[in-house]
């Protein structure tokens, strides 16, 4: 696993939002991760995450455009929780070490992973923010984005606007039916010009959850999967936003708790 970052690399993200690392995973390394995902998948029988019934398919609340939404991508997530291959993925110190290098804090805990898997002819992600959808509100969280295929330019590959992590707020217009629809959210990008990030199975990319990205139209008759995780600091609190977690968590806690419960989001390093 390539986990080494340069000084150059962690500038680079901190000044636009986002970082592709190529090769990040070996040839074997891929094969394992294919592996565990599909199987992590099968295992699910179509439930979305531990802990709620929402199975692929399902309006599960997050815009109003189900059917368009639903032929966007299959969503899967916390597989973690639920596949022990998975859990020792993502539990790997030296992941959680390059997010702390890249966000600039001192301890890395998991907030969710997800297989997204664009089927053939997917419809594209629209233009979004990941860090409103989460439970709390942090300016530094990030993901990894790994291609478990080629992300290519035909099939969904992901697109990014450099540096709009640096002024984006914490509104959420969700992932709708209209490509545009951020950008009236945050009209000064909307003339920005967009970078495609195509990338080989096995590459990486991690990104700012306040950098503005989507995702392509799967023009292909193939799959293009990817296998991501959502990383939090060490201290975060809940800001009142449900989003994973369950209606009994959320019935126990307060806005302004700590999330330290390493059984939902457990502490992968800490320098």
């Amino acid at each position: 696993m390539n986990t080494f970052l340069t000084n150059e690399q962690i500038e680079s993200y901190q000044k636009d939002g986002y970082l592709i690392v190529e090769d990040f995973l070996s040839a074997e390394e891929l094969d394992l991760w294919r592996e565990a995902v599909t199987e992590a998948i099968q295992e699910r029988n179509g439930r979305k995450m531990p802990g709620k019934d929402v199975k692929i398919g399902d309006d599960d609340g997050i815009n109003k455009e189900s059917d368009y939404y639903g032929k966007v991508f299959d969503q899967m997530l916390n597989l973690w929780q639920t596949n022990e291959r998975v859990k020792k993925m993502m539990l790997d110190e030296r992941i959680g070490k390059m997010v702390a290098l890249l966000a600039g804090w001192q301890g890395t805990r998991i907030w969710h992973d997800q297989a997204l898997i664009k089927r053939p002819w997917a419809n594209p992600t629209s233009w979004h923010l990941d860090t409103p959808f989460w439970s709390f509100s942090d300016r530094q969280a990030l993901s990894i984005w790994v291609a478990l295929d080629d992300a290519t330019l035909e099939n969904g590959c992901l697109y990014f606007i450099p540096g709009s992590h640096h002024t984006t707020r914490f509104e959420n217009p969700g992932i709708g039916k209209n490509m545009d629809a951020i950008f009236d959210f945050y009209p000064e990008y909307r003339k920005s010009k967009s970078v495609a990030a195509p990338m080989k199975a096995g590459s990486c990319s991690f990104h700012n959850g306040l950098t503005i990205h989507g995702a392509g139209a799967n023009m292909t008759n193939g799959f293009r999967r990817a296998f991501t995780c959502a990383y939090m600091p060490d201290g975060a609190v809940f800001n009142g936003i449900q989003n994973i977690l369950t209606d009994e968590q959320v019935n126990h806690m307060n806005i302004g708790d700590v999330l330290n419960n390493d059984k939902q989001n457990p502490l992968i390093y800490k320098s």
